[in-house]
């Protein structure tokens, strides 16, 4: 049986432009785009984890809105159960410690860089509702 695993992704939106991280290249699915976040720990609320994995991943501090969707997708690793919620910045600059890049891209424009499979059907739904 594979290895399930629980992540969350902040969908920071910013001035009309959603923040899109590359995975760098200490982590699996190197150089893929996702939203910033990760790994739920037990007795955490999604809520709760992301607010944590943005303030260690990026230094940064959010408002998290509301839920876009959650998505599996199997990996070779283990099944991904991905949930994003749409975030606003309410605390610093976000700067990178895991990822190799990062950018501020308008939704229509979101489809120009490879995402993780994992985040694409968040990719889709913020494609049709914010464009």
């Amino acid at each position: 049986m594979k290895k399930q695993i629980v992540v969350v992704g902040a969908v920071i939106e910013r001035e009309g432009r959603i923040y899109a991280t590359q995975r760098g290249s200490g982590m699996s699915l190197c150089g893929l785009w996702e939203f910033p976040g990760g790994k739920i720990e037990p007795g955490e609320t999604p809520q709760a984890a992301l607010s944590r994995e943005i303030e260690e991943e990026l230094g940064c501090s959010v408002e998290i809105g509301e839920f876009v969707t959650t998505t599996e997708h199997e990996y070779d690793f283990g099944i991904v159960s991905l949930t994003t919620f749409m975030c606003s910045l309410t605390r610093g600059e976000p700067r990178l410690s895991e990822h190799s890049a990062s950018a501020w891209l308008l939704p229509a424009d979101l489809a120009s860089v490879e995402w993780a499979p994992a985040d694409v059907p968040a990719v889709e739904i913020l494609t049709e509702r914010l464009s």
